[in-house]
């Protein structure tokens, strides 16, 4: 949202002095081309599981009754932007180590950006509402029908689809009027928005560089902080459960989304805490990977596999079917 003040003033300078530059080369990872084979199966696969396995998370959501809950709700919109993240991100590297050809256009990337740092904006917040319903449906059950209404669900979701569409919106903007002079090549397999911006000459960069990571900050370290204090309060209350059959059934309702939680911040955490070392940049391309397609392809299993909900739903539509 503080990019739109800065573009005023430099508007007309930056269209002016705007390079010819019509591309980017995407430089990936650094193996042989027996290697390339290995990645090309493995994302390609990695691809196709992650569509599949939420586009029956959506299908279940949409066709079950039994699902029509906050949880399922917020898990629906969670797929939906998994969909969107995978297919914004691999395609092209599967296009890239199947082709050889690392180009990418200038729309291309300023529409990776965008749709990369909205799908990770909107996971933050959604996961964080997510651990919203969990506290109140296990700290505060009885009055859990009143709060979490299908009216407030729909909110939360619209909030985090809305604030995170601005964002991703303002900084794509910001970003398509910086002139990059003769530096092309984007060391990592996606258009990373750092590297693009070290990439860039325009007088404007270093505050955006400046603005990027503090909004990201503020969109990643307050949902985190919400969700520790939401588990905060639900591991005190499963405690005070006195059977242990009892916490153990309490813990298994919100296990699933605390898995998720796990798997995306802690390869988040990884990637922006790691110590910087030779073989940094092939690292963050083993980390980007796992968040970008391992991440999106695990979450339908986790809620599948672990959750009977699922699975019976699941059971009752290939019933409908046969």
């Amino acid at each position: 949202m503080f990019y739109f003040l800065l573009l005023e003033k430099n508007t007309s300078e930056t269209v002016k002095n705007h390079t010819a530059l019509a591309e980017f080369y995407l430089e990936t990872f650094n193996i042989s081309t027996k290697g390339q084979l290995v990645v090309f199966i493995g994302v390609l696969l990695m691809y196709l599981l992650a569509v599949l396995g939420n586009i029956i998370i959506i299908t279940l959501v949409s066709l079950v009754s039994q699902l029509h809950t906050p949880m399922y709700l917020f898990l629906y919109s969670l797929s939906v932007q998994d969909i969107m993240n995978v297919s914004a991100i691999l395609p092209k590297l599967l296009a890239i180590t199947f082709t050889g050809d690392t180009s990418i256009t200038f729309s291309g990337c300023i529409t990776q950006i965008f749709l990369y740092t909205f799908c990770v904006d909107t996971e933050f917040l959604l996961l964080a509402s997510m651990a919203y319903d969990r506290y109140v449906a296990i700290c505060i059950p009885l009055h859990y029908s009143l709060i979490m209404s299908k009216t407030m669900c729909a909110l939360l979701i619209t909030v985090s689809w809305f604030v995170c569409f601005l964002n991703s919106f303002s900084v794509t903007m910001m970003v398509s009027y910086l002139t990059f002079c003769n530096k092309q090549k984007i060391n990592n397999f996606f258009c990373d928005l750092i590297i693009l911006l070290k990439l860039s000459c325009s007088d404007t960069t270093y505050i955006i560089t400046l603005l990027v990571p503090l909004e990201g900050s503020i969109l990643g370290l307050l949902p985190f902080t919400l969700i520790m204090i939401s588990y905060i309060y639900i591991i005190s209350t499963i405690l005070k459960i006195k059977s242990s059959s009892g916490r153990l059934k309490t813990f298994s309702s919100c296990s699933s989304h605390l898995t998720v939680v796990v798997l995306f911040w802690g390869t988040c955490v990884g990637l922006n805490l790691k110590p910087k070392s030779g073989n940094s940049l092939e690292i963050d391309k083993v980390l980007s990977i796992i968040y970008t397609g391992v991440v999106p392809m695990l979450n339908p299993l986790v809620y599948s596999l672990r959750n009977k909900e699922v699975l019976e739903a699941m059971k009752s539509v290939l019933k409908r079917m046969n």
